[in-house]
């Protein structure tokens, strides 16, 4: 419902002007106001609206700022909330996961899993990555200002990207991702925006070349989906300059299960993890599949000193579902 009504336009409707009747909100819509009215009353009954005696309904500012404003709020989260997986997912593919173990590929989701994950990863890539985030990484700056090679490994729709290309126009960004969905969007997003300093490839983080090295790798929200994170790891390792950085953003989570039961959302993480990150990360023979609580500090520093990087510093911007780690060689 809340993708539904998100698609209507129902909750921007409603941000900031206060209290409406289900009259008022039909015409400021130009919805029909049965539906409207039925809509109201649902919503007010999960606790999403307030409701006065009067049959007047109004959103929270809590509220708007978690389903309406998609521009400026960092908990902006109705991406969250997509419509269901198919039923040939989850009926066939899901179910016969749980049988033999064997996943899916990223791409049988269908490009609504882009679109989904384009709208979580927005505000965070939008609003404090280029002014408050590339800043504290040491030395990185500078490299992009006066010109740099970038490559996003795997980062959903491009949100990244593009932010990054359009802040720092003098560098060359370069995106890998085995997607085809992904590769689709973000090639859409680019020719809208008329940007020329991105290059598309289809391809893995395993497929990295040293031979031509990188200054910036970026891997955000996608090391728990991988396959093989070592063998990622590595090949981030030998493509960067030998003072590059690899900033590292992946699900806040602690080593316990225990130790995370505090989290609020965590029973909508299991769910991410079991629809969607569980099943690309077992999609290959021999795929890790630790889920999406699988890359927590320890493991993460862990993972990149194994394969050669000597520095490894978290990073905590108060995202409240994410860490960031800036490693080095």
């Amino acid at each position: 419902m809340i993708h539904f009504d998100d698609h209507l336009g129902l909750y921007r409707a409603l941000a900031g002007v206060g209290s409406l009747t289900a009259g008022e909100l039909t015409t400021a819509t130009g919805l029909q106001e049965c539906w409207v009215l039925e809509w109201l009353r649902g919503q007010a009954t999960a606790g999403l609206l307030g409701y006065d005696d009067n049959d007047r309904f109004e959103l929270y500012s809590c509220t708007a700022a978690v389903l309406a404003d998609e521009e400026h709020s960092l908990v902006f989260a109705v991406g969250a909330f997509g419509v269901p997986l198919e039923s040939d997912v989850t009926d066939d593919g899901l179910a016969e996961a749980f049988r033999s173990g064997v996943g899916l590929p990223y791409d049988r989701l269908s490009p609504n899993a882009i679109h989904r994950s384009e709208r979580m990863l927005g505000p965070w890539a939008r609003l404090p990555l280029v002014p408050h985030i590339i800043p504290t990484l040491e030395g990185v700056e500078p490299k992009l200002e006066a010109g740099a090679r970038v490559v996003d490994v795997a980062c959903g729709a491009g949100v990244v990207l593009l932010a990054m290309a359009v802040a720092y126009p003098a560098s060359g960004l370069y995106r890998f991702d085995p997607s085809e969905h992904a590769i689709s969007r973000v090639r859409e997003r680019i020719n809208e925006a008329g940007i020329t300093n991105v290059t598309l490839h289809q391809a893995s983080a395993e497929d990295l070349s040293p031979e031509v090295p990188f200054d910036l790798v970026m891997t955000f929200d996608c090391i728990h989906d991988m396959t093989h994170q070592a063998d990622a790891i590595a090949a981030i390792g030998v493509a960067l300059t030998d003072d590059g950085t690899w900033l590292v953003k992946d699900i806040r989570s602690a080593p316990r299960f225990v130790d995370n039961l505090a989290n609020p959302v965590l029973a909508m993480l299991y769910r991410f993890s079991v629809a969607t990150c569980m099943l690309s990360g077992l999609s290959e023979p021999g795929g890790a599949g630790v889920g999406t609580l699988g890359i927590h500090p320890l493991t993460a520093e862990e993972m990149s000193r194994a394969v050669g990087f000597t520095c490894f510093r978290i990073h905590d911007f108060e995202d409240l579902a994410n860490l960031y780690y800036e490693v080095r060689p």
